[in-house]
């Protein structure tokens, strides 16, 4: 994640009350589901996967291995600012991962770094379902849930996709250089609009990796607050813990995306906090919390974008190694599993066309 998202300030708000109106602010979140399904959200009991096969997206699902995500962590973390050896490494690891599994890779060399772009057409459709991650890190830090873990959650759940067909075409994409400002999947996303590319759905794993259960070890900026009174309520009964998955989307084009995650998150007991960003809000310069991932640079294109992430710094201190060493040994691979889990299943979903 490229920088630390802020508390709210009296200017902040001020700027958001004067773009976008003090009725819109109070209705933000209004898309995201009745009061009733928010009021349940963190409370929903789960329903059981069934067997690992590919005849369903929760049997897909299944199929998602913690053992395997583990072994990609570790490969990945460490530091790796662009140009560093580890860096190369990494993304030459996601390559062959994809090239191994059958997909179509393409280094997309942007001029300034490299994405690592994987493909695996559709039977019958050229609309796109995208899942990606960045790769990058910042120096002197290894990186392990920001974003590593993100970074190898797209790699394993490539894997479990690659195993069907699908209606749909499928991309899986890591990010070069999220860390300097978005500027992988912001030449990405440019390049897609000029190709006239049909992108119907976009997952972004951003930091997947940490969980904490106990009471008061989630932060909520108070700006959010203002754009979300009924989320903010929802973390609020649940004693802000820090145990779900935050979706950051754009209500125009990522409803049905937001949708088929958080079914299947409700399958594996994974809690989600969703936030619905309008139009006019998700393009206010005072709403830079909203986009602070590589979901962003779709928004400005008008297509879909879903951050999926466990909010960074609101829970974890060690974000950007601020309070010590962002390594393996501090996250929790089943959480990171469960988030897996809920993208296989909303994604081979949104791969079946309508």
């Amino acid at each position: 994640m490229n920088r630390p998202w802020r508390r709210g300030s009296h200017v902040a708000l001020a700027l958001l009350l004067g773009s976008c109106g003090a009725e819109e602010l109070a209705d933000a979140g209004t898309d995201a589901g009745v009061d009733a399904g928010v009021d349940a959200g963190l409370d929903a009991g789960p329903e059981p996967l069934p067997d690992c096969g590919t005849d369903s997206p929760a049997a897909l699902a299944a199929c998602a291995d913690q053992a395997r995500y583990v072994t990609l962590l570790e490969a990945i973390e460490g530091e790796r600012p662009p140009g560093s050896a580890h860096h190369g490494e990494v993304r030459d690891l996601a390559a062959q991962t994809l090239e191994d599994l059958g997909y179509t890779v393409e280094r997309h060399d942007y001029g300034t770094g490299v994405n690592v772009v994987g493909v695996r057409a559709g039977a019958t459709s050229e609309d796109r379902v995208l899942l990606s991650a960045h790769y990058d890190h910042i120096p002197g830090c290894a990186g392990a849930d920001d974003n590593a873990s993100g970074t190898a959650g797209a790699l394993e759940a490539a894997r479990v996709l690659a195993t069907t067909e699908h209606d749909r075409t499928l991309v899986v994409a890591l990010w070069d250089e999220e860390e300097r400002g978005l500027i992988g999947s912001e030449a990405y996303a440019e390049r897609a609009a000029g190709r006239g590319e049909s992108i119907v759905a976009n997952l972004v794993f951003e930091m997947i990796g940490y969980r904490d259960t106990a009471p008061d070890t989630q932060m909520f900026p108070e700006e959010l607050g203002l754009l979300f009174p009924r989320e903010l309520r929802q973390v609020e009964r649940n004693d802000f813990r820090g145990d779900f998955i935050v979706l950051i989307a754009d209500e125009l084009h990522s409803e049905p995306s937001v949708a088929a995650f958080e079914s299947m998150a409700a399958r594996v007991g994974l809690p989600t906090v969703a936030l619905m960003v309008s139009e006019s809000i998700k393009r206010s310069p005072a709403a830079g919390n909203l986009r602070r991932s590589d979901h962003a640079p779709f928004w400005l294109q008008d297509a879909p974008g879903v951050m999926v992430g466990d909010t960074a710094n609101f829970r974890y201190d060690r974000y950007h190694c601020s309070a010590g060493p962002d390594t393996s040994d501090q996250l929790d691979p089943a959480f990171s599993l469960q988030t897996i889990q809920a993208a296989v299943g909303a994604i081979a979903t949104l791969l079946q066309a309508p």
